[in-house]
C-alpha cells in the first residue's frame, strides 16, 4: 500500500533533518585560530654578543725620572709671559713643546755616588730601549708599505674580477692595522728618545764633583710632552717632593681606539683573529665596523651581578671606522659588541618560534590545505631568533609560529585575524 505523505509531514522532516545537520555541526570541532608565516630565503648571522669598553690603544705614563721637588704640575714652553697654567684631563699637548712637570733639586742627596750609579744604569737603559724602538719602527714601515702595495694589487685585481669583494676589504683592513701598528711604533720611539734624553739630563744633575771642582748648582729638570696628544689622567697635581718613578700623568691619543670585550671562556673557543664586529649603542647614530685582532690566551674570574663566578676571557677589537665616524667617543666608554662567528647571504631560514622538539627531533607544523602537518626539519646554524634549514622545509611553505597545545598534527587550522 503506497503511503502518501502531505505536504505538513514533508514540511516537519526537513525540519528534523536540519535540526540534526545544526546539532551535528556544533560537535564538529572550530579551526584554531594560529599566527602563520613564511619560510624564505635571505642573509642569516650568528654572533655573540657583550657589553666591553673603548681603551686608547697607546698609553704613555710619565713619570719621574729623579727625586725632588716637583712644581705644580702644567707649565707651557710656549708661553710668553711664563704664567703657569693646570694641565687637566682632556687638555691638548705638543709633543717636544708642551711643558709637563719641572723637577728642583730637594737636597744633596741628588748629588751622591749612589744616584749618580743610579742615573748611569738608566741612561743604559735608555739607549737599549731606543735601539728596540728605532728596530721596531723599522718594521712596522716596512709592513705599512707592504699592505699599501697588496691593497694597490688587490685593487687593480678587483677591477679586473681577479678577486672577491671580501678579500679586497681584508687587505683593505690589513692596510689600516698596519697603519696603526706604525703610529704607535712612532709614539714608542718617540717615548724611548724622550726617555734617553731624560736619563742623560738626570746623569748631569748627579755626577759627583771632582776634588776642587765647583758642585753642580741647582738645575731645573724639564720635562716636556714626547708626542702629540691629550692628557688622560693627571696623577699628581699640586707640587710635592717625588722618588724616581712616581707617576705623574697619563696621555694617550684618544682618536686611536680599541674595543676590550670579555665574554665566556665557551663562547671565547669560536671567536678567532679576523672576524666581523658590529659595535652598537655606542651614542652614535649608526654602528661602528671593527675586527677581532687578539682573543687573549689567558682568562680571568668575574662574579657575575647574580653573584655567579664565570670565566671570562678578553676580546680586543680594532675599530675599522676612521676618527671622523666617531668623534665623540673617547677612553673607557662603555659599547656593545656583536662578534659574528658565523653567516651567510642565502639561506633557508625559519623563525625560531615556530620550532619544537618532537622525538628528540626538531619539528615544526606547516600548514596544508588549512590543516596542521607535523614535519620533521633539520636544523644548522641558530642565532636564537632566527634557524638555517638544512631539509625538510622549502622556501615559500607556510608555517605555525610559536604552536599552542592545541594544535596537533591534522588539525585544522586558520590564520588568527586580530590581535
Amino acid at each position: 500500500m503506497a503511503v502518501r505523505l502531505s505536504r505538513q509531514n514533508l514540511i516537519l522532516a526537513g525540519l528534523g533533518v536540519a535540526a540534526l545537520a545544526i546539532l551535528a555541526w556544533g560537535f564538529v570541532p572550530a579551526p584554531v585560530e594560529v599566527d602563520l608565516g613564511r619560510i624564505g630565503r635571505g642573509s642569516l648571522a650568528v654572533t655573540v654578543d657583550h657589553e666591553g669598553k673603548t681603551r686608547v690603544k697607546d698609553r704613555f705614563v710619565i713619570s719621574s725620572p729623579l727625586a725632588g721637588r716637583l712644581l705644580r704640575i702644567g707649565r707651557h714652553a710656549d708661553r710668553q709671559d711664563g704664567s703657569d697654567a693646570t694641565l687637566r684631563a682632556g687638555d691638548r699637548v705638543e709633543k717636544d713643546k708642551t711643558l709637563l712637570a719641572v723637577i728642583e733639586p730637594a737636597d744633596p742627596a741628588l748629588l751622591d755616588a749612589r744616584a749618580h750609579s743610579q742615573a748611569q744604569a738608566r741612561r743604559s737603559a735608555a739607549e737599549e730601549g731606543l735601539n728596540k724602538a728605532a728596530a721596531d719602527l723599522e718594521r712596522a714601515q716596512s709592513l705599512h708599505k707592504q699592505a699599501e702595495r697588496q691593497v694597490e694589487r688587490d685593487q687593480r685585481s678587483y677591477r679586473r674580477q681577479g678577486v672577491s669583494q671580501e678579500d679586497l676589504e681584508k687587505a683593505e683592513f690589513g692596510e689600516r692595522a698596519a697603519a696603526a701598528a706604525l703610529r704607535s711604533a712612532e709614539f714608542a720611539h718617540g717615548v724611548a728618545r724622550f726617555e734617553l734624553k731624560q736619563a742623560e739630563a738626570a746623569l748631569l744633575q748627579t755626577r759627583v764633583p771632582s776634588p776642587g771642582e765647583a758642585p753642580v748648582g741647582p738645575i731645573r729638570f724639564e720635562i716636556l710632552a714626547p708626542i702629540d696628544g691629550m692628557v688622560l689622567h693627571v696623577y699628581q697635581e699640586s707640587a710635592t717632593i717625588v722618588t724616581p718613578g712616581t707617576r705623574l700623568l697619563e696621555l694617550g691619543d684618544p682618536t686611536n681606539l680599541e674595543c676590550e670585550v670579555d665574554v665566556l671562556s665557551i663562547d671565547a673557543v669560536r671567536i678567532h683573529k679576523g672576524q666581523r664586529v658590529i659595535v652598537e649603542h655606542w651614542g652614535g647614530a649608526r654602528p661602528l665596523e671593527g675586527r677581532v685582532r687578539v682573543r687573549e690566551p689567558s682568562g680571568f674570574t668575574k662574579v657575575s651581578a647574580l653573584g655567579v663566578e664565570e670565566q671570562r676571557v678578553n676580546i680586543i677589537i680594532d675599530l675599522s671606522d676612521p676618527p671622523s665616524a666617531r668623534p665623540t667617543l673617547g677612553d673607557s666608554y662603555r659599547i656593545e659588541a656583536r662578534i659574528v662567528i658565523w653567516e651567510s647571504a642565502d639561506v633557508v631560514k625559519v623563525p625560531a618560534g615556530a620550532l619544537f622538539r618532537r622525538g628528540g627531533q626538531w619539528a615544526v607544523f606547516r600548514v596544508e590545505e588549512g590543516r596542521a602537518v607535523a614535519r620533521t626539519v633539520t636544523i644548522g646554524h641558530d642565532n636564537g631568533l632566527e634557524a638555517e634549514v638544512l631539509s625538510g622545509l622549502a622556501d615559500g611553505d607556510r608555517i605555525i609560529l610559536h604552536p599552542t597545545d592545541r594544535v596537533a598534527d591534522g588539525v585544522a587550522v586558520r590564520e588568527r585575524s586580530g590581535p
